[in-house]
């Protein structure tokens, strides 16, 4: 499986903010490899962890439980030095299953990635 490209340092401070694009996909088949991803994302950093992760579900089209459950997880792991902030686009189904789980009660989450950055 191909994850989309990381991109390059923002005009924020880079060892506050770290940004993790997701995949179109996320299911039973790819959350599971996701976490490590993101894990050594965050963990392999000159200063420690962010204070913030930012998961960027804009281009994602598909999610299950799977990704809902991943993003617990990494909110969990990641406790209580880096904040998790969660981008979806509104009308996308990723926010939809957001909104349904209720994880959105638990995580912050942004319609789009500048609003994100920046909180």
């Amino acid at each position: 499986m191909t994850f989309p490209p990381f991109p390059p340092p923002g005009p924020h401070d880079p060892s506050e903010r770290v940004l993790f694009p997701f995949p179109p996909e996320i299911d039973f088949s790819t959350a599971s490899d996701l976490l490590p991803l993101i894990l050594s994302r965050t963990h392999a950093r000159p200063g420690g962890p962010p204070g913030v992760l930012v998961l960027d579900l804009t281009p994602t089209r598909f999610m299950d439980s799977q990704g809902v459950r991943l993003i617990n997880e990494v909110r969990q792991l990641l406790r209580p030095r880096t904040r998790v902030h969660v981008v979806a686009r509104p009308d996308g189904l990723a926010s939809h299953v957001l909104e349904v789980t209720g994880l959105r009660r638990d995580v912050p989450v942004y319609d789009n990635l500048p609003e994100a950055m920046a909180a």
